[in-house]
């Protein structure tokens, strides 16, 4: 059904697009290239999910520069078709206008000059959009960025004043195309020397294989309280084709495995203590719950078991809509969250204390960064990988480091 709408939306701004365009040339050719390109590259993305490669847990460049090329030209179309439809409506309006006042109109020279005048402008502004995804495909999903917070608790141990947490999320490792870079990443996470890296889900796309090759890279990643982790939306393998519900069993329990021979300690609705003299933190990660369409394979009630009200906890949660629709309402409250999934939808625009935005908002209340409320912080992690769109344009992947403190006023 999403893949109807989707479609069914594309189809509509084709055809006006394609309206503007043939007003626009007056007859000249280039309208049937522009239309030409146009269905081609829907056909070929269509064709590059289906038939000619179906398979989508492992890279493809051919399928990622499609699915590039289309975005680019949709995000130029979709802007351009703004600043016409702007004109359409106030031409419209105007007539209305000039009709019951009974005053003369423009001749049709003055109307096109302003439209073409317009379409310039459009196509100026459009070419912002098509240049950014383009870019965020050539470098933009390898430009990582370390972004660090310090979060203040009334009840936090004294012990752990100035404790540093490193957290990653939604690495998609299938997606990946280049093994320096990552392992570059890996690298920059391991020289923020925290005292604990904590990773919250989708390591894969669909399938465990995907991990082949990058076992030693991810393993790399260390600390001196170790890296724990949960699962995704993704690491189910929910989202591919399996012969037997024994075949689908089969690949958790090899990502189980991955995950326990490269040292990490997967979290399945569980929680560990961390202790530093008599002091103690609670690690708690529960399976993916998410709002909507998505999973819920988490329960929060077993992931917290044996834990008090007062203890302090730091709770691991793929999909932030958890945040708002269990973890923030319950009694034993949970301090402080990490959540990743929205990737802020790779794309979108942030300047630091002044302006964060994207495409993600429409659909999550919380999407990037850090929240609070009631006294607890949520923190939403950009994402350490991509998907769909092999790319990301003013979303960058993202290294978070996060200092607790205690507040002493």
């Amino acid at each position: 059904m999403r893949l109807f709408i989707f479609l069914f939306i594309v189809i509509l701004l084709e055809v006006y697009s394609f309206q503007l365009v043939r007003t626009l040339s007056r007859g000249h050719w280039w309208k049937w290239i522009y239309l030409a390109v146009s269905v081609l590259a829907i056909i070929n993305v269509i064709l590059q999910f289906t038939w000619l490669n179906p398979d989508r847990s492992q890279f493809s460049t051919v399928r990622d520069f499609s699915v590039t090329f289309m975005l680019a030209l949709l995000a130029l179309k979709s802007v351009f078709i703004l600043f016409m439809l702007g004109e359409d409506i106030y031409r419209l309006i105007e007539g209305v206008i000039n009709s019951l006042s009974r005053k003369r109109e423009p001749d049709q020279t003055f109307f096109q000059g302003r439209r073409d005048f317009i379409a310039k402008v459009g196509l100026a502004v459009a070419a912002l959009p098509f240049g950014a995804i383009l870019y965020g495909a050539w470098r933009g999903k390898y430009d990582y960025q370390v972004r660090e917070y310090e979060l203040s608790f009334d009840d936090l141990p004294e012990a752990f004043d100035g404790y540093k947490i490193t957290q990653l999320s939604d690495i998609h490792v299938g997606s990946f195309d280049d093994k320096e870079e990552v392992k570059y990443a890996v690298d920059l996470a391991n020289k923020q020397q925290s005292d604990l890296i904590l990773f919250t889900g989708d390591l894969v796309n669909n399938v465990a294989t995907e991990m082949e090759g990058w076992e030693a890279i991810f393993g790399s990643l260390t600390a001196p309280d170790g890296v724990y982790s949960v699962l995704g939306n993704h690491d189910y393998g929910d989202y591919a084709q399996w012969e037997s519900k024994e075949a689908k069993a089969a690949n958790m329990q090899q990502l189980y495995k991955i995950q326990k021979d490269m040292g990490w300690r997967l979290l399945l609705d569980e929680n560990e203590k961390i202790t530093r003299g008599s002091d103690s933190i609670n690690i708690v990660g529960v399976q993916n719950w998410g709002g909507g369409r998505f999973p819920k394979y988490g329960d929060l009630e077993k992931a917290s078991a044996g834990l008090t009200n007062e203890e302090f906890k730091i709770l691991l949660s793929h999909d932030p809509t958890h945040w708002d629709l269990q973890v923030k309402g319950d009694d034993r409250k949970y301090h402080l969250t990490l959540s990743g999934h929205t990737h802020g939808m790779q794309f979108g625009i942030e300047i630091p204390g002044f302006i964060k935005l994207s495409p993600a908002w429409f659909v999550y209340k919380k999407w990037a960064g850090v929240y609070k409320e009631a006294n607890q912080f949520l923190n939403v992690n950009r994402g350490f990988g991509f998907l769909g769109y092999s790319g990301r344009a003013g979303i960058w992947p993202e290294i978070t480091v996060i200092t607790l403190k205690k507040n002493l006023s």
